[in-house]
């Protein structure tokens, strides 16, 4: 990828290229619009997505409680991946979760999923705990966290 993806709040004019990027990347897993709808109201300015020559690629989406925030869900489309835009993604999210009062970021991954599990260690998340049938279709997860 010559240029770094454009990192940008999402619009809802996006929806339609955020379910396709989620039901490719988790397929039967994947989360609906509705929900989609819901982080966009609920989570703001921490709804991400990742624009490269004028498409999305990718999105990620965070939202906080208190002194904590979640990462929620991070997906980068399949033919897109290993280019830079998780990473960007990443980057940009830390970067506007520091300029809020959040001392805590925590996420939820597949025990089975260990390219992700790699990447947000290369961040500095750490295993918290194995959370024994967490997804819904009975997959154990696993709880990592770092401070910010």
């Amino acid at each position: 990828m010559e240029t770094p993806p454009k990192i940008r709040r999402f619009r809802l004019s996006d929806m339609d290229r955020i379910a396709a990027i989620e039901s490719a990347s988790f397929g039967r897993d994947a989360y609906d619009r509705n929900l989609f709808a819901e982080f966009f109201h609920k989570c703001g300015g921490l709804f991400l997505a990742a624009e490269w020559r004028g498409v999305v690629r990718g999105y990620c989406v965070s939202c906080t409680r208190g002194e904590r925030a979640e990462i929620v869900s991070i997906a980068v489309e399949p033919a897109f991946r290993q280019h830079g835009i998780a990473t960007s993604l990443m980057d940009s999210t830390l970067r506007r979760l520091r300029r809020r009062p959040v001392a805590r970021v925590v996420l939820m991954v597949k025990v089975r999923n260990r390219p992700a599990r790699l990447f947000y260690e290369k961040y500095g998340f750490e295993k918290v705990r194995l959370v024994r049938g967490y997804y819904e279709n009975g997959a154990d997860g696993i709880l990592m966290s770092r401070e910010l």
